[in-house]
């Protein structure tokens, strides 16, 4: 797995160093970027798998956290230990709340943690179900490849049976004619070969087919037996 990046963005430098150094006692220690509230907001900061929000000058909190765009990625805001003020949670419904009690470095961590094994999660699905897309498109286009594969041979027979009449014929032609319609006719029979060869893979799939659905066929029934 790729190291992740946890954006953190504070205007208090121990908070960020609390935070990452509590990380640090962990097995998986991300990459830490660190920024205040004074950082260009029209930048692109789409490049962190989690943003931590700390302490941050009342006029620049909504600023940050509509810069970080709480939609796209996990942002987990660190409020003062009052009661947040709760026109944030309107405009930023997605964004994380933590309140700061003691021991919060510890609660952080092991949340923002789940946090990213839930993004791990989350892009494994989103691989799986693009891979799954291609693997379609590759089964569609092969499985009409097999089923013209019979008009292609008559077609092919028909290319083959008119190039041997042709050759049959010595004196019909120059030498560079019957040369070009040996071409033809070589070629005709590679293609067929292919064709065959996709007979052959037909056959050997819908054996693995088979197979696969006897194995789970007898794993289904032990499975119940075991019960």
């Amino acid at each position: 797995m790729d190291q992740r990046t946890v954006l953190i963005v504070s205007d208090d430098a121990e908070f960020s160093r609390q935070v990452s150094g509590r990380w640090q006692a962990e097995r998986t220690v991300p990459a830490f970027t660190l920024l205040g509230s004074d950082f260009n907001h029209g930048s692109n900061r789409s490049s962190f798998d989690l943003a931590i929000v700390g302490p941050l000058r009342p006029d620049a909190r909504v600023p940050v956290l509509r810069a970080l765009d709480p939609g796209r990625k996990p942002v987990i805001f660190v409020a003062d230990p009052a009661p947040a003020d709760p026109s944030l949670r309107t405009q930023f419904p997605r964004m994380l709340t933590l309140h700061q009690h003691e021991g919060w470095p510890e609660t952080l961590v092991q949340f923002a943690l789940e946090v990213l094994r839930r993004v791990d999660a989350v892009n494994r699905a989103e691989r799986a179900e693009h891979v799954n897309s291609i693997l379609k498109c590759h089964a569609t286009l092969g499985q009409y490849i097999i089923e013209m594969r019979h008009t292609l041979n008559n077609a092919l027979t028909s290319v083959l049976g008119n190039s041997e009449l042709l050759l049959l014929e010595p004196g019909a032609f120059s030498a560079g004619v019957r040369s070009q319609i040996d071409t033809i006719r070589n070629m005709a029979l590679r293609m067929h070969e292919i064709l065959q060869r996709f007979s052959s893979l037909e056959k050997e799939m819908t054996f693995v087919e088979k197979q696969a659905a006897k194995e789970q066929t007898t794993t289904t029934r032990a499975a119940a037996v075991g019960q």
